[in-house]
């Protein structure tokens, strides 16, 4: 979920959207396929999801993933990732208004989703999802009607009528009470079901929870980085906030962008911009956890990637969205529900990545 937050800006501007809008029915009651001992709650509010989703980050992404490249190969992986993701049961799609938005030739991810979502309806009969978008706090939006414009956009390249869970992507500059409000109206005109935030530190989550318990609106998320080694969440009191206000963390990179697959080694680091934070020297570092990680999941017969998403689900209040490329991966995450790591295995892993030492986060966490 890094944001490139200067050049999204400006796509957005040149953005034209390609859908015109259309009420269809809400995303989330076209099917029952997902049982609902397999879903929770998000936070306050009465909108069950899936107990790990999916980010679409990646989905006409050529600013961070991809390679800097969208073609149609990928075009149909996401799609594959899509379908597995529903056909497992995790029914919940975490998209933004930035991600893709059209840079050098990219799709928006919002339009790749609403797309998906239109042909598994005509495939399937119904499809039951539950999608999550965001609005971005750019400098030069304000007031509480931008939130309800850009919202009216996302639904209109969703191709929905009202979303499941909408999300101000990172705290603004300025104007975060006019955002708060807009998210208040949002629920109030029926155009989406519950409201959240993202990349708030434990301030700015009361502060917005108080806002809207005004209105009688529960604050239902905070999406975070959060994974087994990147835990500020539980440092900085935003893990503690959210399970003492009933607000569900919803954690973005909760495989370390990768590092925590045991895909990537010193000698084989990840490219592009996850290179320079996922270094050489910082995945030596990782060796020990990794090979653990490894060793429980072998017990298991669970793959690193499980091991750690599992780890993830056993804080409670929790629910992780790793980003899905393909149908593969999709399947992947879907392993690592139905089973728990025991009290010790979590406390030693902690241990272990503990000794890692402190990972680059992202910078709007610390606005």
């Amino acid at each position: 979920m890094a944001l490139q937050v200067i050049g999204t800006g400006l796509c957005l501007l040149r953005y034209r959207r390609d859908l015109r809008p259309r009420a269809v029915a809400s995303s989330s009651e076209t099917s029952t396929t997902t049982r609902e001992e397999d879903k929770v709650k998000l936070g306050g509010s009465d909108v069950k999801v899936s107990k790990l989703g999916i980010g679409a980050w990646s989905w006409g992404d050529t600013t961070y993933w991809n390679d800097f490249q969208w073609d149609d190969r990928k075009l149909k992986a996401a799609k594959g990732a899509f379908d597995t993701s529903l056909d497992l049961g995790l029914n919940f799609i975490d998209t933004a208004e930035v991600y893709g938005a059209g840079i050098t030739g990219a799709i928006n991810s919002e339009t790749l989703l609403g797309r998906f979502i239109k042909e598994r309806q005509q495939e399937k009969g119904s499809c039951e999802v539950s999608i999550a978008t965001k609005f971005a706090a750019l400098p030069w939006r304000f007031g509480r009607g931008i939130v309800l414009s850009a919202l009216k956009s996302s639904l209109s390249r969703l191709g929905l009528s009202s979303v499941d869970l909408y999300q101000l992507h990172w705290p603004g500059i300025w104007g975060n009470e006019g955002y708060i409000d807009g998210l208040g109206d949002a629920v109030e005109q029926g155009l989406v079901k519950a409201v959240g935030v993202s990349n708030y530190s434990e301030k700015r989550l009361r502060d917005a929870y108080t806002q809207l318990k005004k209105r009688g609106i529960p604050l239902a998320s905070n999406q975070v980085n959060y994974s087994l080694v990147y835990r500020n969440p539980e440092k900085n009191g935003v893990k503690a906030a959210c399970d003492e206000l009933g607000i569900t963390l919803i954690a973005y990179s909760p495989i370390a962008q990768g590092a925590l697959t045991g895909k990537y080694t010193p000698e084989n680091p990840p490219t592009g911009p996850r290179g320079r934070v996922y270094t050489p020297e910082l995945l030596t570092k990782m060796q020990p956890l990794l090979n653990r990680i490894k060793e429980i999941g072998q017990n298991y017969d669970k793959t690193n990637t499980q091991v750690v998403l599992n780890w993830l689900i056993c804080q409670g209040n929790v629910i992780p969205i790793p980003g899905a490329k393909n149908a593969e991966q999709a399947s992947e995450f879907a392993g690592s529900l139905g089973w728990s790591l025991t009290d010790t295995e979590i406390e030693e892993l902690r241990s272990l990545a503990s000794e890692i030492g402190p990972i680059i986060g992202f910078p709007v966490e610390r606005f």
